[in-house]
């Protein structure tokens, strides 16, 4: 068997761009993967095509041998950028694997170690009482886990992040109290704070209150989040924009975080994500995989999950509380992961278990879309 083709599809899902890539094989076997770089999906597709120029014709089974073609074939190697390309190949190329031996993904990586995977979900309201009622709801519908976001998490105004800290955490006290012991509960602060912030964040609230504290602040530095690990005993969730187990590497090997936001999309596909996870184990940090983006993402996490035994918890976008974004589209997605409760099943079906309506895929084409911009009240650019 051969690669015939390798295919990006950058396209408009729901409310944001999806970037697939589908493999396809002289065989009339095909695969599909997707990136997780949002926003700069033209930069990826990109770097698909240039990948593409010395992967057709090649042997779609040598997995492990392509990514090593990909990732060091060039002087300029790794980056966001080609990282997001060759996880959406990888994936797709696990994809052609498993249907060509008739075997689920998890097969390829080792076999299954459970049979339901967990879920997190996260609060649509900001803090408030809403916020309460909407944990309580989820609670009711099965999870034993819930994040929360800020105070102005969503607002496009000017942002002073340190003026979010005492609401933000009055409000995840009073979450505590009304919710109890028995469910593990979060914020993600989508690294828009100083060590300051987040140390002075953190010491508003009685020990015991959060079990995880997710992208506090920004990660290039990683000697940063040790002088905040110093400063405070709340479990660090961080990973997410990671593209190789290289830029793990100092946040594993010092003991720095307790979970890893691992994003099989950015991070260089399944291939890279197990050396990441059987690092993490021998470190017993668990992983409480990114997954904000399609059915594709969803399915070749969950297949992750199913393989590793440290694994804490999955991204879900389709509790009954979240905004409903579309990026799950049964039109464009017909056979694709669904839950069960607070879980998702694992499905035994070969390849990802997911099938994609390529006319439906493209009947939406591109939009350029930026994420928010956001300033400071003096008119300084701080993170989104």
């Amino acid at each position: 068997m051969k690669i015939a083709a390798v295919r990006p599809f950058p396209v408009w899902v729901g409310t944001r761009n999806q970037l697939l890539v589908k493999i396809e094989t002289d065989e009339g076997i095909f695969g599909w993967g997707e990136s997780g770089l949002s926003s700069r999906e033209k930069a990826v597709a990109g770097a698909v095509e240039h990948y593409a120029q010395f992967l057709v014709g090649r042997d779609p089974m040598r997995i492990g041998a392509l990514w090593q073609e990909m990732y060091r074939s060039q002087y300029f190697e790794g980056g966001r950028v080609l990282t997001a390309a060759m996880s959406a190949i990888d994936i797709a190329l696990h994809d052609i694997k498993g249907k060509a031996l008739g075997v689920p993904v998890y097969d390829l990586l080792g076999g299954k170690q459970r049979d339901r995977v967990p879920t997190f979900a996260t609060t649509a309201a900001e803090p408030g009482e809403a916020m309460i009622d909407q944990a309580h709801q989820l609670v009711e519908a099965g999870w034993d886990c819930i994040r929360f976001m800020s105070v102005g998490q969503e607002s496009t105004a000017p942002l002073d992040p340190r003026r979010s800290l005492a609401e933000t955490a009055r409000w995840m006290v009073r979450a505590r109290e009304a919710l109890g012991t028995d469910v593990s509960l979060g914020i993600d602060y989508h690294h828009r704070l100083s060590v300051a912030e987040a140390a002075s964040f953190c010491q508003r609230m009685p020990s015991g209150t959060l079990d995880f504290l997710e992208e506090p602040i920004r990660d290039e530095t990683p000697t940063a989040y040790e002088a905040l690990r110093r400063l405070t005993d709340v479990p660090f969730a961080i990973g997410e924009e990671f593209s190789s187990k290289w830029q793990f590497l100092p946040f594993i090997e010092r003991d720095i975080h307790q979970f890893n936001r691992i994003d099989v999309c950015n991070v260089g596909g399944l291939t890279e994500a197990m050396k990441v996870a059987g690092w993490s184990e021998a470190h017993y940090v668990d992983l409480m995989p990114h997954n904000p983006l399609g059915p594709v993402c969803t399915a070749a996490t969950i297949h992750l999950a199913a393989a590793v035994p440290n694994f804490a918890w999955l991204e879900t976008r389709s509790s009954p509380v979240e905004r409903h974004l579309g990026f799950d589209s049964s039109e464009i997605f017909p056979v694709q992961p669904r839950l069960e409760g607070a879980v998702y099943p694992v499905s035994d079906a070969p390849g990802l278990g997911i099938e994609v309506d390529e006319k439906a895929l493209t009947r939406e084409p591109f939009r350029f879309w930026e994420a928010p911009h956001l300033k400071r009240p003096d008119g300084s650019v701080t993170n989104w």
